[in-house]
């Protein structure tokens, strides 16, 4: 185990945000920053990118034995299957997917599990496939031998890795044609009997194959043949992945193929790879709105020089998850006075604090939200209110206005690193006439999750091998 300095992310991020009027005047406020409204509105009006213009997203890669790296962008891009979504109907449709997401947190998390499936019960209705339970971010990988490019959706709070196959008695609409095994050379059936069955939560036996099912908080589902498979990842090809076939699902990802999970668990994308990458990984997750990508990255090659670290905490209830340390929040450089028992796990698993990166905003518990909140509401009493929008309590119009200035708001995490966010990652658009919402929630528990909107444009890195998480120092 190696211990690597706390460092304080101050200026650095928001120092590299794109101002519509002189940066100069910021720095006369140490304690507040700008927010370009006209910039971020524009971005929300573009209308999303059709998915042929995303066909060759893979870079190849000199060091492929030590570092793996793969393009990562929002999932407004790909809408090309209800280009309808524009505006205030793409930003209802996420806070949908979210709330939906949070349930489905929640509870995997106080240990109820949906009903477990017989293998006669693979045999569900077919249901529509756009009612959308998480998924955020997209990668673009191989899938067998010749590899079949497809989308898939990253997912830090999921280990199973899957991909709709044929036949497909159920199947929702994606991008790509759906992954026919029959047409991979290196397809293999895993067998009731493998060790690698024993690690499936829900597992069954049908014909001597395995059967693996993953259940949301939605409804929606994934249920087939656990199979090893060669993934390709730009120019790097990793042989024997475990992952799902699924034969039966009901969708929750407009246009993707399947999910990547990159949870703590076994299974895992992560987990798998984790003697040849000695489980690290960093992802940049691009700002939604705009035509940049961002990036995962996986191996000890992705682990950045000059990041703030802190301790990853384990919860036995729930080894998927990435728990960290939170002591506190900060709105205007000041700390805000909460109680540091409001974000620990205790001993029984409740609580604590979780990245995820299917979620998008942050929630937090009540008192913790309430009291941040007002503190921010207090630091922008010059600026024009509005009505609450869905989860969001705390809107303002700013219709008409070039830039505003904005207090900063801080995480302050346990051991001394303090992560100060660019304006963009709290104060959001909700539509395109001006309406601008405070990006936090109150959550219906002791669990605070942070979310995508939070991370958005900072490099985020996992060393699970030695238990840190690593924030900065690179932006994208």
């Amino acid at each position: 185990m190696f211990f690597l300095p706390s460092l304080h992310l101050l200026s650095l991020l928001f120092s590299l945000l794109p101002f519509s009027s002189s940066s100069s005047s910021s720095l006369s406020f140490p304690n507040f920053q700008l927010l370009n409204v006209n910039q971020t509105i524009s971005q929300i009006k573009t209308k999303p990118s059709k998915i042929t213009q995303f066909e060759e997203l893979l870079k190849n890669q000199n060091d492929t034995s030590k570092r793996l790296k793969l393009e990562l962008f929002h999932r407004d891009k790909i809408q090309s299957f209800n280009q309808s979504h524009h505006g205030n109907s793409l930003f209802l449709s996420r806070i949908k997917r979210d709330v939906k997401r949070v349930s489905f947190l929640l509870r995997r998390l106080s240990g109820r599990r949906s009903r477990n499936y017989a293998v006669e019960d693979f045999g569900a209705e077919v249901v529509s496939g756009m009612n959308q339970g998480s998924g955020e971010y997209f990668v673009r990988i191989g899938v067998g031998s010749p590899a079949r490019n497809q989308y898939v959706v990253i997912d830090s709070g999921s280990d199973i890795v899957w991909v709709q196959c044929q036949p497909c008695t159920q199947c929702y609409r994606q991008s790509d044609p759906v992954f026919d095994p029959a047409n991979s050379a290196s397809f293999i059936g895993v067998a009731c009997s493998s060790a690698v069955c024993d690690r499936v939560e829900n597992s069954g036996c049908n014909g001597g194959r395995c059967r693996y099912e993953v259940m949301y908080g939605d409804g929606s589902y994934t249920k087939g043949t656990l199979a090893l498979e060669t993934l390709t990842f730009g120019g790097t090809v990793v042989h024997d992945v475990a992952i799902g076939c699924g034969h039966r699902n009901r969708g929750m990802f407009v246009g993707a193929a399947g999910l990547l999970g990159l949870g703590g668990g076994s299974l895992s994308l992560v987990g798998q790879l984790g003697g040849q990458m000695g489980g690290a990984f960093s992802y940049c997750l691009v700002s939604r709105g705009t035509d940049s990508s961002g990036s995962l990255e996986f191996g000890r090659g992705a682990m950045p020089v000059g990041a703030a670290w802190i301790p990853l905490i384990r919860n036995p209830r729930a080894s998927s998850f990435y728990y960290i340390g939170l002591s506190g929040l900060g709105v205007g450089g000041v700390k805000i006075p909460i109680s540091d028992n409001v974000f620990q796990l205790d001993e029984n698993g409740n609580g604590g604090v979780v990245m995820d990166t299917g979620t998008a905003v942050t929630r937090l518990p009540t008192v913790a939200y309430v009291a941040f909140r007002d503190a921010f509401v207090a630091g922008t009493g010059n600026l024009p209110r509005a009505s609450g929008v869905s989860i969001f309590d705390t809107c303002y119009n700013l219709y008409g206005f070039v830039s505003v200035r904005v207090p900063t708001v801080s995480f302050y995490f346990s051991g001394g690193p303090i992560l100060t966010l660019p304006a963009r990652n709290f104060l959001i658009p909700v539509d395109d006439v001006g309406t601008f919402c405070f990006a936090f929630a109150a959550s219906p528990s002791g669990l605070s999750i942070i979310g995508n909107i939070q991370q958005e444009g900072i490099q985020i890195s996992f060393d699970g091998a030695n238990g840190f998480v690593g924030f900065g120092p690179n932006v994208c």
